[in-house]
């Protein structure tokens, strides 16, 4: 296993972290860091435990064993256990329920119920925020349309726009390019490089090998273990792209 420490503050920490379904190893003893201020891939092939990760980072998903430590800027490990919002997640775009009846507006707002509470209404400077959100992503025209209306592309974009809201310090997004057009994957990689400029950590579950180089500062590697993570430069190599690749990779719950 190959891993780069970089000489940047870090952001996320992971210890051994270890995730199973139905006490079957999903993800096996994974320790590594990612840097502040960084757009960083998570890459592996399907059923590598990628989706997985992102979601263990917070907890959607409980590891067994292991340990996620946050950093933030202005606001303590503390800080966050009681206020979610310095972390924000988009999911996959199959894993959610598009035909709940709600707008694109009411979407977008609720990025910002963590700041305002579940039970109290939005104010004015909130419903501003997500219109300004809105017309980022491209969406603007599209606010008062139900979301289960919209195309799978302008769905991810909305999503984008309800994470913005939220003013977070670290974006944990779960392949977020995957089925959409090439003009929202444009604005979508626009916005995470405007966002890594302002010093946001972005994390990244990503698929095309071809566009990691151009959109990504960092890679982590893994297939159920983790193959290496660091810089482009040093990590994202052919050797070890073809390791991570490989199958019938031997783990270590499976050694007799």
């Amino acid at each position: 296993m190959e891993n780069e420490i970089s000489e940047k503050a870090t952001a996320i920490r992971l210890n051994q972290l270890t995730v199973a379904y139905e006490a079957q190893p999903v993800l096996w003893d994974i320790s590594f860091s990612i840097p502040k201020g960084t757009l960083t891939a998570v890459v592996g092939p399907n059923g590598a435990g990628k989706s997985t990760l992102i979601k263990s980072l917070i907890n959607l998903i409980k590891p067994i064993a292991g340990e996620v430590e946050f950093t933030f800027d202005q606001s303590t490990e503390e800080d966050y256990r009681k206020n979610k919002n310095l972390v924000a997640y988009v999911p996959q775009n199959g894993s959610v329920d598009w035909d709940f009846p709600t707008t694109v507006l009411d979407v977008v707002v609720m990025g910002r119920y963590g700041h305002i509470g579940w039970f109290k209404r939005p104010k004015k400077k909130d419903k501003s925020l997500a219109n300004e959100m809105l017309a980022k992503v491209g969406m603007a025209d599209f606010k008062d349309r139900q979301i289960s209306q919209l195309s799978g592309g302008q769905r991810q974009r909305v999503f984008l726009a309800r994470a913005l809201v939220q003013e977070a310090e670290i974006y944990l997004m779960d392949e977020p390019f995957q089925g959409v057009d090439a003009q929202t994957e444009k604005i979508i990689i626009q916005l995470l490089k405007e966002l890594k400029s302002e010093g946001k950590t972005i994390v990244v579950v990503h698929h095309d090998l071809q566009t990691v180089p151009e959109y990504f500062d960092e890679v982590v590697l893994i297939n159920r273990e983790l193959i290496g993570n660091g810089p482009i430069e040093t990590t994202f190599t052919k050797e070890l792209i073809a390791k991570t690749y490989r199958q019938n990779q031997a783990k270590p719950w499976e050694e007799e």
